[in-house]
């Protein structure tokens, strides 16, 4: 396969690693190097964390965070933050090939930071990852998402919604800033964690911050730790490990407003999110270039 000049050498195409539907592998890289257009401008200069099914879904999984040393010489790498802020050499998708290389390696997720690999302390953005505990679900996630951004519209901030394409949903504050205007990794976790606290004090019943798995049946988790230096989130419109070929999706408000009464309306598979992008462009492109300011610490 040639690609922008990039030549790939493709493997097991006839694979099926959606074996619920029969999605096989030339699909999923038919499906990246046709979302490739949007999505690479949001893995680029990222340090990328890749999680691989090399048998299916229906197999075994395993994140790889170094990137592989067969990598073709055009595929970077960074240097980039470990779980303990060790150094680990990740691959850095800055074009179409490369993520159709990384789809050949049925890495069907893309994990990316909230930073870029050039500054790795200051993100681009703040993140509220919204996770529905037992007895919950997107339908939940989509009330909690209107609430935040109505919030964030009191302070002048403004926000942006998507699936996570598997039960939850993540909003996003574009930030952008650089020099004395950049966030820090601890601004955002403590910003999205404040934010969190009102939630839960206004709906004890159904939103906790807590960290701990046995207090989140029948609420929302608002997991603001997402922000921290060394977490990665999935990359939209990076596929999942799922059943069935869905996509973490960008949303418009509308969408995210109705969702509790359409809960389906908001699961969107590879053929979907490609004529999404073709009728609406990159919902998310605002993430990248819309500079905002976080209130003040304290």
């Amino acid at each position: 396969m040639e690609l922008q000049g990039r030549e790939l050498a493709l493997s097991n195409l006839d694979k099926v690693l959606y074996p619920e539907v029969g999605f096989t592998k030339a699909e999923v890289i038919d499906y990246y190097a046709r979302i490739s257009e949007v999505m690479v401008d949001h893995t680029r200069g990222r340090c990328v964390t890749l999680r691989r099914w090399p048998d299916g879904v229906a197999g075994p999984d395993f994140f790889e965070k170094n990137c592989p040393k067969h990598r073709p010489d055009w595929v970077g790498t960074a240097r980039g933050p470990g779980r303990s802020r060790g150094e680990v050499h990740y691959c850095t998708l800055d074009e179409p090939a490369a993520l159709v290389w990384t789809a050949n390696l049925a890495a069907l997720e893309v994990h990316t930071p909230m930073a870029r690999a050039a500054q790795l302390e200051n993100p681009l953005a703040c993140v509220f990852d919204l996770d529905p505990g037992p007895r919950t679900d997107i339908r939940n996630c989509a009330e909690l998402a209107v609430e935040i951004r109505d919030i964030l519209a009191a302070a002048d901030l403004q926000c942006v919604a998507k699936t996570s394409g598997s039960k939850g949903m993540q909003v996003y504050v574009p930030l952008n800033g650089t020099g004395p205007e950049a966030h820090t990794h601890d601004h955002c976790a403590d910003f999205a964690r404040a934010v969190g606290l009102l939630l839960q004090q206004r709906h004890p019943g159904g939103v906790t911050v807590d960290m701990a798995k046995e207090k989140r049946p029948g609420k929302v988790f608002v997991d603001w730790s997402q922000n921290a230096f060394h977490k990665t989130t999935i990359c939209v419109y990076s596929l999942r490990g799922r059943s069935r070929p869905t996509a973490s999706t960008p949303l418009r408000w509308s969408e995210v407003a109705a969702g509790p009464e359409d809960p389906d309306a908001l699961v969107f598979e590879a053929d979907a999110v490609l004529d999404r992008v073709e009728e609406f462009g990159d919902l998310f492109s605002s993430v990248l270039t819309l500079e905002q300011g976080l209130p003040s610490p304290g």
